[in-house]
């Protein structure tokens, strides 16, 4: 596997752990809770663009 098939597999991984967080969130009742899921999950969004930006890496 090469660098940049290991940093695209990272990438994906983030931005489905994002969305994972996004629907937990909409699944929680505690806003406080609710609001901390969704913070989380736009770190982790943010995240993957700036490392797909940096290697190159198209978007899906």
């Amino acid at each position: 596997m090469s660098v940049a098939d290991e940093f695209g597999a990272r990438v994906q991984q983030m931005r489905e752990k994002a969305q994972q967080l996004e629907q937990a969130a909409e699944n929680t009742a505690d806003p406080a809770e609710r609001q901390r899921l969704k913070d989380k999950a736009r770190r982790l969004k943010e995240q993957s663009a700036m490392q797909r930006d940096s290697t190159g890496i198209d978007p899906m």
